[in-house]
């Protein structure tokens, strides 16, 4: 199959547990909880997404015919002398409307980790190095274990009792970035004091200003 790509790029992960980890970002185009327009985010399912995943057009971005093709091109994003291994991340959109074993297979190949970060409503292949999971309030939420859950709040119909449970190695709340970003933060900290399960997620390539 080809795969899709708003844009690829290499910077620092700046989110969760990962935070601070130079990987190379594959965002896919596509989502299957918003059309990406804003003439239709009061409608979509979630609407509080920040990030462009519409269109191929985004720096590094492209229609990549093959799996090997597009794990090659991921592979050039990696400093070539270095003996870490390259770190990939797979966002969107949603990257699970793209992602297949022939993927995860080819970055293998190339020597390479893959990581996802999914909206949950997808159940990956097999082979996934790294899963993180950000369930969204009023989605058909279904991917229920994985490394890392990271909760945008807050989110009324999306609470973190409903989570604890689950099978994640990390349990982090993200205050939802916006007008009140602030307060959000404020009630993210006090909820992650009372809550010990949970640790605070910043989004530090923000304060930076990094991709």
């Amino acid at each position: 199959m080809a795969y899709s790509v708003k844009e690829i790029y290499f910077t620092l992960q700046g989110e969760g547990a990962q935070t601070g980890r130079p990987a190379i970002f594959c965002r896919f185009a596509g989502c299957n909880l918003w059309t990406g327009r804003e003439e239709d985010r009061a409608k979509a399912i979630c609407q509080f997404c920040d990030t462009d995943f519409v269109g191929t057009d985004g720096p590094g971005g492209g229609t990549f015919p093959t799996a090997k093709e597009l794990a090659k091109n991921l592979r050039t994003y990696w400093p070539q002398e270095n003996n870490i291994p390259p770190y990939i991340v797979c966002t969107g959109g949603e990257p699970l409307l793209q992602i297949d074993d022939a993927l995860i297979n080819a970055v293998h190949d190339e020597g390479m980790l893959l990581a996802i970060e999914t909206n949950g409503t997808k159940l990956p292949p097999a082979g996934i190095d790294w899963v993180c999971v950000s369930p969204k309030a009023g989605s058909d939420f279904i991917l229920k274990q994985g490394d890392e859950l990271k909760l945008v709040y807050p989110q009324p119909e999306a609470l973190p009792e409903q989570f604890v449970d689950l099978e994640f190695d990390h349990f982090y709340l993200q205050p939802m970035d916006g007008p009140e970003i602030e307060k959000n933060r404020a009630a993210a900290v006090q909820y992650c004091l009372e809550h010990p399960q949970w640790k605070l997620s910043l989004q530090t390539h923000k304060t930076l200003g990094i991709d």
